[in-house]
């Protein structure tokens, strides 16, 4: 059986697991204000330079630090944050949420990703930052560098996912699981686009503030429409009936 929902009234505090999502989120959106103003100012050239050649071969600009099949690996890996695979995944657990009687977090998730989208792109456009100009790129770019939209997206469509894709997974062990291959894969999307030369550190980092930002935001709506009523409520171990009452 389903957890009965609350009956919201005047009055009732913010829970306090709302209001350190909400302190978490101000301190994201503090780090990418601050991150942007040190990158406007030029501040962060040295950090950005430093952290840039460290991941290219003693000597030679031109190529990454380490084997081949690691260039090419880091290919692979930025993939994970470009519009095709993004839009892919998105799509398919749309169509998860869908199939599984759960329409209006399915369209949630597609409002979401879509103003994340609007958001990423806005962002380049306002500060049309140059791409790395120290070492060759190894991926083919033709938007401003900060912040980095990979990054960005891939941050804010992962976690976004993941938070989503948890709310009809009542397993405590599974949320952490997915909670996990959604930071490991937006860890590997911004690394290797300072790997492969096209962001600066600064890009990545201010890409993930903005991301995790902005997926903490739509958890955060969630929780409360589903708070309301309007959206399908959020799965628990207590909502599967046990063994016994199942007759199994």
């Amino acid at each position: 059986m389903h957890r009965s929902r609350p009956v919201p009234t005047a009055g009732v505090r913010i829970p306090r697991l709302m209001l350190g999502v909400f302190l978490v989120v101000a301190a994201l959106v503090w780090a990418f204000v601050e991150l942007a103003d040190e990158v406007v100012e030029g501040s962060t050239r040295a950090f950005d330079e430093a952290l840039l050649l460290a991941m290219r071969s003693p000597g030679d600009n031109a190529e990454p630090l380490g084997p081949l099949w690691l260039e090419e690996m880091a290919r692979d890996w930025t993939a994970l944050g470009g519009v095709a695979v993004l839009s892919l995944l998105v799509a398919a657990v749309t169509g998860f949420l869908w199939l599984g009687g759960q329409r209006r977090s399915a369209l949630f998730l597609l409002l979401a990703v879509a103003g994340g989208l609007a958001v990423s792109t806005g962002f380049k456009e306002f500060f049309d930052r140059p791409r790395p100009d120290l070492v060759s790129q190894g991926s083919y770019v033709y938007t401003a560098s900060f912040p980095s939209g990979h990054s960005l997206m891939a941050a804010m469509t992962y976690l976004t996912l993941a938070l989503m894709l948890t709310r009809a997974q009542p397993h405590r062990r599974i949320k952490v699981y997915i909670l996990a291959v959604a930071l490991v894969a937006t860890v590997l999307v911004g690394v290797s686009r300072v790997y492969l030369g096209v962001h600066w550190p600064s890009d990545v980092l201010a890409g993930w503030t903005a991301g995790a930002a902005w997926a903490l935001l739509a958890w955060a709506l969630a929780r409360y429409l589903d708070w309301r009523g309007t959206l399908e409520p959020e799965r628990d171990e207590d909502d599967d009936p046990r063994p016994e009452e199942t007759g199994l």
